[in-house]
């Protein structure tokens, strides 16, 4: 495990050529609240995956009992006073959560204790979340006279829906675990001790695919879900993306060559 600041990163092997990234916010003291040392931290992490093609998936957790309990309200008292640095702060934060979303491979949540305000963005930016028994998720901005800034008022309404995100904004209340499952911000719930393991069970599960094929759908499906457009327009950049990477890609002919030998296909990514 490697220390990045208020990020550590550990790795975990999955099979001989394969890894998953483990970022663990690390402010404990501070529920993980998130300053502009952390995002450095987790941006560089970033950088650090971006350039090495082992990594397969990146699993997001936080150290002590919380995932992050959002921005840093203390650094707030005079950040807020700065016409200049608070509205870049925020842009900042926009870049580095927006990074998840672009990542070749997947990135999954592994939500403990509370999760609020840029806690809930960051979640957000992730493709899908596991919960712990122990999450308390919402988005409470509003609790201490904020207000989402970080992709709350976007990106909740698109994955819970406008009125259970309506809720959620106005009365600040945060869902227990069971909630989160019901309400769609989590897909499934584990118990605490369960929650890391699970997360990397489904990395394997990952690192088993086509690392190409993994980047293709994971563009497809990001973008046309954050472009909201229309339907056809959608299908139009799928079909397209679809016949260029099944007429150019090496492991397409491998995983039919593996079907047809009833092998386990051996991918190269390319």
């Amino acid at each position: 495990m490697t220390a990045k600041s208020s990020v550590l990163v550990e790795d975990v092997a999955l099979a001989a050529d394969a890894r998953a990234a483990v970022l663990r916010l690390n402010r404990p003291d501070k529920l993980n609240a998130i300053d502009a040392g952390m995002l450095r931290s987790l941006a560089s992490a970033l950088d650090d995956i971006e350039s090495d093609t082992s990594v397969r998936c990146v699993l997001v957790t936080g150290a002590g009992r919380a995932f992050s309990a959002g921005g840093d309200l203390e650094s707030y008292v005079t950040l807020q006073r700065d016409p200049v640095a608070f509205p870049r702060f925020v842009e900042e934060l926009h870049e580095t959560f927006g990074r998840l979303r672009e990542l070749r491979v997947p990135v999954i949540a592994l939500v403990n204790g509370v999760t609020a305000a840029g806690g809930l963005e960051l979640v957000l930016n992730c493709d899908f979340t596991i919960v712990a028994r122990s999450a308390r998720i919402g988005d409470a901005h509003l609790n201490f006279g904020q207000m989402g800034g970080g992709g709350a008022l976007t990106l909740l309404p698109r994955a819970i829906g406008r009125e259970r995100a309506a809720e959620l904004i106005f009365t600040g209340r945060l869902l227990n675990a069971e909630e989160a499952v019901a309400w769609g911000l989590a897909n499934r719930l584990v118990d605490d001790d369960e929650l890391l393991p699970t997360g990397i069970a489904l990395a394997r599960e990952v690192a088993a695919k086509s690392p190409l094929a993994v980047a293709n759908a994971k563009e497809v499906l990001q973008s046309v879900w954050a472009d909201n457009g229309p339907e056809i327009a959608g299908l139009r950049f799928e079909r397209e993306r679809n016949s260029f990477y099944c007429l150019t890609a090496e492991d397409v002919r491998e995983g039919l060559a593996a079907f047809r030998e009833k092998r386990p296909p051996r991918f190269s990514g390319r």
